[in-house]
């Protein structure tokens, strides 16, 4: 039953197993920086698990889709939470502070956002519930663990270069959702369900209030980080 298409389409924004997730995301988000000197014994252990929560997310994801026959062209790994996942998994990988200036202002906020507002029609406890709240999750604590265990930073100039890659990777998405009849990056229009982005308008207003909202969300998530940064100068 948790593995149908059909059954189990009762999602409902903010109920019980909705606000439960959410929770628990900030509980364990809160326990890895609070606790962050105890669990640096156990690091490897906790990037190698993220690492394979990100790598099972997009594979049994895939795996579902094929296995009951319902893959279909709009679910190529195109997304903002694929682009995310591949790059967190490549720095896990192969250390890289250019790949971490994206990574942290796509795979931070936007994750987190897409929790609070979910595209899902599936309830708990069926897969797709799992797998969407586990593997945004994933992404997000992926970037809590570069920055707290591995010491990343991000500075202040990486919002207008992140910006800027941002809309170069979403050009050719642009086209290439015309050519598929595709909803890659969500160019195409808002999401089907009710999310942030049902109040964006239509036509060029959406595409100026996704321009905005991008940059909010960028300069949003560098807040704290410059806080950071300029905490750590003054100690030196």
């Amino acid at each position: 039953m948790m593995f149908s298409v059909t059954e189990m389409q009762t999602f409902e924004l903010f109920s019980v197993p909705h606000i439960s997730v959410l929770l628990m995301f900030v509980v364990i988000s809160f326990w890895l920086v609070y606790f962050r000197h105890f669990l640096k014994r156990y690091q490897p252990v906790l990037k190698w698990t993220l690492f394979w929560m990100l790598v099972l997310s997009e594979l049994s994801w895939h795996t579902w889709l094929v296995a009951t026959g319902t893959w279909e062209v709009g679910d190529l790994p195109l997304q903002l939470c694929s682009l995310s996942t591949f790059i967190a998994i490549y720095v896990f990988l192969k250390p890289n502070r250019k790949a971490f200036y994206l990574l942290f202002f796509i795979g931070f906020l936007p994750p987190i956002l897409s929790m609070v507002t979910p595209e899902i029609a599936y309830q708990f406890p069926h897969f797709r519930f799992l797998k969407y709240f586990l593997h945004h999750a994933a992404i997000a604590w992926s970037v809590l663990y570069f920055i707290v265990y591995e010491g990343y930073r991000v500075p202040k100039r990486a919002v207008w270069t992140g910006f800027l890659m941002v809309n170069i990777l979403a050009l050719p998405i642009f086209f290439l959702n015309i050519l598929l009849d595709t909803n890659f990056f969500y160019l195409a229009n808002p999401t089907e369900s009710k999310t942030i982005l049902s109040f964006f308008g239509e036509g060029v207003i959406y595409y100026i209030n996704l321009e905005i909202a991008a940059l909010v969300v960028f300069f949003l998530t560098y807040l704290p980080m410059g806080e950071l940064v300029k905490r750590e100068r003054v100690k030196g």
